[in-house]
């Protein structure tokens, strides 16, 4: 380190009880080795942190229970805990009684629906020629619209169990019905629950799987009442935890618990994160740091721009004479976002010392005589 350096840092270690307003001289020769650089006194929405723990819990809005919509026996279960799934893929077979009973209804509601269209036919035919009277059309025709509804609900209540049109437009007599219902994932996601077994008898909205999509997920954490103030939805959250070190993942609140727990005196409030990749598992503890930021902007100056001498907080501005700078005494307020927000002694746009200003409170010293 050269001399000069050396030299300043040895003076600022005798701490002055105050600092009245001063110039610091640099020679021209010794400014360059110090390497000062700059910034300004800037307007900003102060910024404040709040950190607390939390929990990874699942996006209950993307949980889905999957449950038979007949009764009946499960022949084959498919599905393990933890498993990823896709849309559509068979969780489990159910041998149901209910469900070949769905289909023979449908035949039979098409065999009626035929014959009731063909006397259509005829009878239009026997109006036409004076042999029928109006009256009897139109008997015929609201017994076959009668039919045709009936239809139209069978093959909308097999397409709710699960069939395909095409499979529903082969049915056509009884060697044609089956009684093995395949139980489909309704999303894509992870099997967080199984409550099915081979040969379990089954009831017609039982809870066999519950599927969660985890590309979303909630960290919740609670708010002390003096944190209320402060917190909204919307506000900026950042999550890390030890389990993977030096990474963050980003959210927002989106919901603060109206109540209060009666014996904690804390809020619930949740934040929702994105999780490529599902890294975040379900139960693991994270740290939440909330960002909120104030509606007004407030004097904000580097934080390395700021020194003390004594009790006494200063900044150096540089003067208009090269290797001349005004050592002013400030007043200064909470940290904001790299910050530091200032109460009195500057006004916005001025220019500080940022890096280097150490070494300039230290010649200050030296030029005092302390």
């Amino acid at each position: 380190m050269p001399r000069i350096v050396a030299y300043l840092l040895f003076c600022a270690l005798a701490l002055g009880a105050a600092a009245p307003e001063a110039d610091v001289t640099i020679p021209s020769e010794s400014l360059a080795r110090l390497h000062l650089k700059f910034g300004q006194v800037t307007k900003t929405r102060l910024t404040t942190e709040l950190r607390v723990p939390g929990t990874v819990q699942s996006n209950a809005y993307r949980d889905v229970k999957v449950t038979p919509l007949v009764g009946g026996v499960l022949t084959k279960v498919s599905a393990e805990l933890g498993q990823t799934v896709k849309r559509g893929q068979p969780l489990a077979h159910v041998f149901s009684n209910d469900f070949a009973a769905a289909q023979m209804e449908l035949i039979s509601m098409q065999a009626e629906f035929e014959a009731a269209h063909k006397k259509l036919l005829r009878t239009q035919a026997l109006v036409q020629l004076g042999a029928a009277s109006r009256e009897e059309l139109e008997t015929v025709e609201a017994s076959h619209q009668s039919h045709e509804a009936r239809v139209a609900a069978g093959r909308q209540k097999l397409l709710l169990l699960g069939m395909t049109d095409a499979e529903i437009g082969r049915l056509r007599g009884g060697d044609d019905v089956g009684s093995r219902l395949n139980l489909p994932a309704p999303i894509n996601g992870v099997v967080v629950a199984r409550n099915a077994n081979q040969g379990q008898v089954v009831a017609v909205g039982q809870e066999l799987f519950t599927i969660t999509d985890l590309s979303s997920v909630w960290v919740e954490g609670s708010l002390f009442e003096q944190d209320f103030a402060s917190m909204r939805v919307g506000s900026r959250a950042t999550i890390t935890t030890p389990a993977y070190t030096g990474r963050v993942w980003r959210g927002q609140v989106s919901y603060i618990d109206p109540r209060v727990d009666a014996q904690t005196r804390t809020a619930k409030v949740r934040v929702v994160v994105s999780n490529p990749g599902l890294t975040l598992r379900l139960g693991m503890y994270v740290d939440i740091t909330f960002h909120t930021a104030s509606p007004a902007r407030v004097l904000t100056v580097p934080r390395q721009a700021v020194q003390s001498i004594g009790e006494t907080q200063v900044v150096y501005v540089p003067a208009a004479e090269e290797g001349r700078f005004l050592q002013r005494t400030v007043k200064i307020g909470e940290e904001t976002g790299g910050g530091m927000r200032v109460i009195e002694g500057l006004k916005a746009g001025d220019k500080v010392v940022t890096e280097g200003s150490f070494l300039l409170r230290a010649e200050a010293l030296r030029q005092r005589g302390q």
